[in-house]
């Protein structure tokens, strides 16, 4: 069986990239698994929309999570587990040696003008941009990183960046990974009423829009403290032609 982790920073498409995943003939998603865990290690420096209900959807104990999702039984040989990278909170990350490791990145003005919307003042903490280089660099010393897919990339050619991945991966690509239908699906966690509102209304991915040329100050400086670490980690992404 392949076990799959997409570390994600927040407001990155990893939603849609979700969806894509489910729709293949031999694959498992599993939405955000160690949020509950992370919600109980109480280092969240916002208020998370719906905490109470998702601190009692799923455990809280990051032993028994992992346990699951490296042993765990599954119904498909393929299992997609999407994540946020600042969701590994004073973990042992050896388990990732028994995994695929892709992390899909964004530019943070992009994601910051979304991530805002919910949260208006967010820290360079919450927007796990941090943790992705260091998660980057420790899956490259230990010969893990199976890609580094760019939100942008992604948008401009899913076809070509999806049949990279899947080649990165050793999985067939389906044409069907491009297209889901709209509205709440059974994999979504009992947060996607606050997050998932504009992926519901999708069918594919969407078509990429620039992010805006100014933000609200305090956003502007937070972009300015993320763009290095961006750039660091851009240079790994599968670029589409």
């Amino acid at each position: 069986m392949k076990r799959i982790n997409l570390w994600s920073s927040p407001r990155n498409v990893s939603t849609a990239l979700m969806y894509s995943f489910a729709q293949r003939s031999d694959t498992k998603v599993v939405d955000e698994p160690l949020y509950a865990y992370y919600l109980s290690k109480q280092v969240a420096q916002v208020v998370h929309p719906g905490e109470k209900e998702i601190l009692e959807s799923q455990p809280t104990d990051a032993g028994v999570v992992v346990k699951d999702m490296v042993s765990g039984a599954y119904e498909r040989p393929v299992v997609f587990f999407k994540q946020m990278t600042h969701h590994l909170v004073e973990m042992d990350l050896d388990f990732l040696e028994k995994m695929e490791n892709v992390l899909l990145i964004r530019d943070p003005r992009a994601m910051l003008f979304s991530y805002a919307k919910v949260i208006p003042n967010p820290t360079v903490a919450d927007l796990g941009i941090e943790q992705q280089v260091e998660l980057m660099r420790f899956l490259e010393r230990r010969g893990k990183l199976t890609a580094v897919l760019d939100a942008k990339d992604l948008l401009l050619d899913p076809a070509f960046v999806l049949d990279a991945l899947c080649q990165r991966l050793g999985i067939p690509f389906e044409e069907n990974m491009l297209e889901w239908e709209a509205g709440p699906r059974p994999e979504d966690g009992v947060w996607a009423k606050h997050w998932y509102g504009t992926v519901h209304q999708s069918t594919r991915f969407q078509t990429y829009s620039p992010p805006p040329e100014k933000l609200p100050p305090h956003l502007e400086a937070l972009a300015a403290q993320c763009q290095p670490l961006y750039a660091e980690l851009y240079q790994y992404a599968l670029k589409a032609p």
